[in-house]
């Protein structure tokens, strides 16, 4: 798996999503901005995000998702 298949994944699972995916081999750092985040904790946020790697995690292509979520009023205060 690439970085580009992992956003892929995560832009068609999540409505209204924006990824960021860098990495390589099956490693990976995600940013991942959607209006779906509005009032979800940060765990809330990353178990929604996680739900949808799960099948490329348990198959061994992904070993390891680092990852940054944000609202987009949150992302484009940064």
């Amino acid at each position: 798996m690439n970085a580009g298949e992992v956003k892929a994944l995560l832009e068609s699972a999540i409505n209204s999503c924006e990824v960021v995916a860098q990495g390589e081999g099956c490693n990976f750092q995600v940013v991942v901005i959607s209006t779906v985040f509005e009032g979800l904790s940060t765990v809330k946020r990353q178990q929604l995000v996680y739900s949808h790697l799960q099948e490329a995690i348990a198959s061994g292509a992904i070993h390891a998702v680092t990852m940054k979520t944000y609202t987009p009023e949150q992302y484009s205060a940064l």
